[in-house]
């Protein structure tokens, strides 16, 4: 396939189709970003070819009409060339966006932390702890193939799911606090009770962080309380939420249209 040919006539799999190919698409690319001051070595450099590989490429490209030689290191990709790339670019594209859509996205590949080394084609099973998904070797009522490796602790690629992961899912507790203009925070003492018991500490409003910080708990979850909270829930976390009261009703309804668990608790309630 030389540079003279009709641009139209492309497609993706044709400029893939051999290295020479690949390279003349890259090499015009190259002089098209670098002109007119144009470097054969620094091209030869970034495409991992000779200086003289790239010579030729461009003696062809200036004969097909697609580069105008200007002077020594001199070029100017001509609007024949700037047709013939945007012709392959949008083939590429097209083709990268066939690939990804249709052959990568009917593949159904999902994270899961390794609890012990595993090596593609391992069969696992699958559980959720801490709030994360776990490829655990010795099996569970859920079970994945592995189709990347890795040590314990790594995340590793799993497929072909089989079963339920079985966990329930958390309870948000909610402490509301009120705003500065409505009254004293719970003490000190009723947090720590609460946060003992919890997975996770979230905090939604000013109000509710300084008193965390004040009494000595650090929060996991700061920003994005609404969506963090429900989330964690769902994965199993037990969630402690210390809630400004005027952000209260935001919490809970994103709560309720998410299907959590929650109870509200008395600030003064032990």
């Amino acid at each position: 396939m030389g540079p003279t040919e009709d641009p139209g006539e492309a497609t993706a799999p044709r400029v893939l189709d051999n290295r020479r190919d690949a390279t003349r698409y890259r090499v015009l690319v190259e002089i098209a970003a670098r002109q007119p001051a144009v470097s054969q070595e620094e091209i030869a450099d970034v495409i991992g070819v000779t200086s003289q590989a790239v010579s030729d490429y461009v003696r062809d490209l200036v004969d097909g009409g697609f580069v105008k030689k200007r002077g020594r290191g001199r070029y100017e990709v001509t609007k024949e060339g700037v047709d013939w790339i945007i012709t392959r670019t949008d083939a590429l594209s097209e083709f990268v966006s066939r690939v990804s859509d249709d052959v990568l996205g009917s593949v159904d590949i999902d994270a899961a932390v390794a609890t012990d080394t595993v090596d593609e084609g391992d069969e696992v099973g699958l559980a959720m702890r801490d709030g994360v998904l776990h490829a655990v070797p010795d099996g569970g009522s859920a079970t994945a193939v592995v189709v990347t490796g890795g040590e314990a602790g790594e995340a590793v690629g799993v497929t072909d799911f089989d079963g339920v992961v079985e966990y329930d899912p958390g309870v948000v507790t909610v402490v509301p606090v009120p705003a500065v203009t409505e009254g004293n925070p719970p003490s000190s003492d009723i947090v720590l009770d609460r946060a003992a018991g919890a997975d996770l500490v979230a905090v939604g409003g000013t109000e509710a962080y300084a008193l965390a910080t004040r009494t000595g708990v650090r929060p996991d979850v700061r920003f994005g309380s609404t969506t963090g909270v429900s989330q964690a829930a769902l994965r199993g976390l037990d969630v402690l939420l210390l809630v400004s009261t005027d952000e209260l009703s935001r919490h809970t309804t994103r709560l309720r249209e998410d299907g959590v668990r929650y109870e509200v608790r008395d600030s003064l309630e032990r």
